[in-house]
């Protein structure tokens, strides 16, 4: 059972920091990227602490672990997009450089969150 609330935890401030800068940066992409990689960013962006906040509600670590995972897929899906949206031109190198630093402080939480649990299970 997981006592610590996912409101409580840095990792889900931290994630939804993310988000935020997600969403800030992706309003400045073309209109033509409304529904294609925008969408797509903030998609994955917010799946990320909603994973975290689910797993977190759920009775049994295991099923906590089920829904880490998605955090990561979905953070490791951001990532790619990131680089995607460097080589087309959308991002600054330095917009670049703090989302990728941003999004390794969130993957190295989660995944401190992720072993922490696991010697648990």
């Amino acid at each position: 059972m997981i006592s610590l609330a996912f409101s409580d935890m840095e990792l889900y401030e931290v994630a939804l920091d993310f988000v935020e800068e997600i969403y800030s940066i992706t309003k400045k992409f073309p209109e033509e990227e409304r529904f294609g990689l925008t969408s797509q960013m903030r998609r994955a962006a917010v799946s990320i602490p909603s994973n975290i906040a689910e797993g977190n509600g759920r009775r049994y670590s295991r099923e906590y672990l089920h829904f880490l995972y998605n955090a990561r897929g979905s953070l490791m899906e951001l990532r790619t997009q990131i680089e995607i949206a460097n080589r087309l031109g959308y991002i600054f190198p330095e917009e670049h450089d703090n989302l990728l630093d941003f999004s390794e402080k969130v993957r190295l939480m989660l995944q401190k969150l992720i072993g922490s649990i696991q010697r648990k299970v």
